[in-house]
């Protein structure tokens, strides 16, 4: 969707011209509008006069249908699968942030041009939006995937690329292709769980490099000998003596701070913790004991702790200098462990100094700063270094995703940013946003766009002489009947559209308002067909909630099924998404079968959860939050890609469909279906082969 020349009421200055662009998505300027109701509390609602309103679904989407009409842009179920924009760019910290999280202000790296090739530099957000567009997945050799909308661009070996563009014609413009590489060290690597073990490695580490802890004793004259006890660790930087100082205290070992030495001329103030209490200080000394089997986290943290106390890089070199035998040991072996190639470089000097050394270039240094997290952000620094990079980084693959996703952006003052490893061009880099202002986060469940004269234009658009009478679905996109359809009844215009030009049609919703139009939609039934499907993944009330707060009951969708079907209205049940480990077990898939059964739903299509990125990164985040256990299975079932393994959807499918076999589904009316008991004797007979549709690989986003 393009946001070009579209502008809130007001928001634009007296005089100003407008911006550069393609022709207006919208016919005049936007207004917002917010209700002080409890349904739409914390939302905006921008009514735009759209220029169209049936919109051709791209060829190569996997959707069945070409023809889709969309009243509504964004959604007010808040379904945890269906939010976007979890891209990462490379903050000023060395550390990685969502695009969506990103806010006007963050200091962010760019690059510039010096001499002959690129450098990074370290720049400032000025603004930051969202859209939604037809989205595509750009895939390199090294694995990396980038998703963006075609009109995104991206620094090549062969200059500044889009996404998409043709040889010829209007489209004509510098676009991707195969073989094409992109400049950058490819995919960030994800940051370590700062867990116990994380905790004790880096304190470990941290304690070896800089801390002092021990007990020893002296003789006074003329008195019996002392025991003392102390732990004491001295930093000039803050950020590694605070994060010791928080995982000591949450381990259970309390420290004071105190000045170490003041500033001078020519050094920073030096701060420090200690303790001296001879529990304490024993109880420090067992923690930051070498390990007999390391963990791979606790190894993490041990690197990240050496490197903040004897680590550094500088013009583009990365080394961690000990004349402890032991750290220098410990040290490559847990690189190593990593899959970093470090050499060992001995100074011959009398302390014994020896330095271990990264190869791999900035590529690796930035797998270092991701996978261990040092916490000194001055060490992360690659401020001035060229972006010249060994990655594999040649363009293999462009597919359009067949859905159009919630797209971020974001104004810098360099132009451009780093997105995901590769250097990504501001798609409409403006200094401030005079039209539609999305620069706040504004979420895809928060901001909704209202096309409100959508019945008017369809009804045109279907009286218009090329328009061939094919078959339009609606809800596949967004929800069609969400909560803000009870404020704007654009429907029932739609409807009465579409049943006067005898218009096939389909419908798939989540929201029971489809009953506000049952009488418009039997109308409609007599003269051409009607598709009807809710949306029913599973029946666990509470998990529905946490789930999908912001839609009405499974129970309740279920009872739209009935109302529908009594009424003569053929309603199916798209089971979906079936949620792996939460939602497919036999019993809780013969409960949802059952009672979609009851309902009497015309067929059931079970559709397992499909975690495209950006809902991808959503949805674990709010797995991890509420059912941690469950996070590792997830990654290794969705280690390939979006989907489950067609194994898994294949032994999903048989279930579902043996299940619909034996509850009837598609054999009565809803009546009928409550009195039918589940044979004990097997399947329950012959059914419509539209009972059961198979999975398919059709991605709704409404899902």
């Amino acid at each position: 969707m393009r946001w070009d020349s579209l502008r809130l009421s007001g928001d634009q200055d007296a005089g100003a011209p407008p911006p550069a662009a393609a022709p207006a998505l919208f016919e005049r300027d936007a207004v917002a509008r917010t209700f002080d109701t409890p349904g739409f509390r914390g939302m905006t609602f921008f009514e735009v006069h759209a220029r169209s309103i049936i919109n051709q679904v791209p060829p190569a989407s996997r959707m069945a249908f070409r023809w889709t009409i969309n009243p509504y842009r964004g959604c007010s179920h808040s379904c945890v699968y269906c939010l976007s924009g979890g891209t990462p760019i490379l903050m000023a910290d060395g550390r990685t942030r969502p695009l969506a999280e990103v806010r006007p202000g963050d200091a962010i790296y760019g690059t510039v041009r010096r001499g002959s090739g690129r450098r990074y530099v370290v720049t400032e957000v000025l603004a930051h939006w969202s859209t939604i567009k037809p989205a595509y997945m750009i895939t390199l050799e090294d694995g990396t995937r980038l998703f963006a909308s075609g009109d995104h661009r991206f620094l090549s070996n062969r200059g500044w690329k889009h996404v998409t563009g043709a040889e010829r014609g209007a489209a004509r413009r510098p676009h991707l292709t195969a073989g094409n590489e992109l400049m950058g060290v490819g995919a960030f690597a994800e940051p370590p769980k700062q867990n116990i073990d994380y905790r004790r490695g880096y304190l470990c580490g941290m304690t070896r490099g800089d801390g002092s802890p021990g007990s020893y004793s002296y003789d006074r004259p003329g008195r019996s000998a002392s025991q003392v006890h102390r732990f004491r660790l001295a930093l000039a930087d803050g950020e590694a003596l605070d994060r010791a100082r928080v995982f000591l205290a949450g381990l259970g070992a309390g420290c004071g701070e105190f000045v170490f030495a003041g500033a001078s001329a020519t050094r920073r103030r030096m701060m420090a913790i200690r303790a001296s209490d001879r529990e304490q200080v024993q109880f420090i000394q067992r923690l930051v004991e070498w390990p007999h089997s390391p963990t791979p986290d606790w190894r993490k943290g041990f690197l990240a702790g050496i490197f903040d106390a004897e680590g550094g890089y500088s013009q583009g070199v990365w080394r961690i200098s000990s004349t402890d035998p032991r750290i220098i040991e410990w040290t490559v072996s847990s690189m190593r462990m990593l899959g970093f190639d470090v050499v060992i470089e001995d100074r011959r000097q009398p302390n014994g100094l020896k330095c271990v050394r990264l190869r791999g270039g900035l590529r690796e240094v930035l797998r270092f700063f991701h996978t261990t997290d040092p916490a000194i952000t001055r060490k992360r620094s690659i401020d001035g270094i060229a972006i010249n990079s060994d990655a594999r980084l040649r363009v293999t693959s462009i597919e359009p995703m067949g859905v159009d996703l919630e797209m971020f952006d974001i104004t810098t003052g360099t132009g451009d940013f780093i997105a995901n490893g590769v250097v990504s061009h501001n798609c409409f880099a403006r200094k401030t946003h005079t039209y539609l202002d999305l620069d706040s986060g504004q979420d895809f469940n928060s901001k909704i766009v209202v096309k409100v004269n959508a019945p008017e234009l369809a009804r045109r658009e279907l009286a218009a002489p090329k328009w061939r009478g094919e078959h339009v679905a609606m809800g596949t996109n967004v929800d069609c009947y969400q909560r803000a359809e009870g404020k704007y009844r654009l429907m029932p215009g739609i409807i009465g559209a579409l049943k006067d030009a005898a218009n096939p049609f389909s419908i798939l919703t989540k929201g029971t308002l489809i009953l506000r139009d049952l009488d418009l939609l039997a109308e409609a039934a007599e003269v051409t067909d009607v598709g009807l499907n809710v949306s029913v993944g599973f029946v666990d009330k509470s998990l529905s909630r946490s789930v999908e707060p912001g839609t009405p009951s499974p129970e309740r969708r279920l009872d739209v099924v009935a109302a529908l079907t009594e009424r003569g209205l053929r309603c199916g049940v798209l089971m979906g998404p079936v949620l792996p480990f939460l939602t497919d077990s036999p019993a809780q898939l013969e409960a949802t079968v059952r009672l979609a059964a009851e309902a009497g739903a015309a067929h059931v299509t079970p559709i397992v959860l499909h975690l495209r990125p950006g809902a991808r990164e959503w949805f674990l985040k709010w797995l991890g939050e509420n059912f941690p256990d469950l996070a590792g299975a997830y990654r290794a079932l969705y280690a390939r890609g979006a989907y489950a393994p067609k194994s898994y959807q294949g032994q999903i499918a048989a279930q579902v469909a043996e299940l619909a076999r034996r509850y009837g589904v598609g054999r009565t009316s809803p009546a009928g279906a409550r009195r039918i008991a589940p044979p004990d004797d097997g399947p329950g007979g012959p059914v419509s082969p539209a009972a059961v549709d198979p999975p398919g690989e059709v991605q709704l986003s409404l899902l």
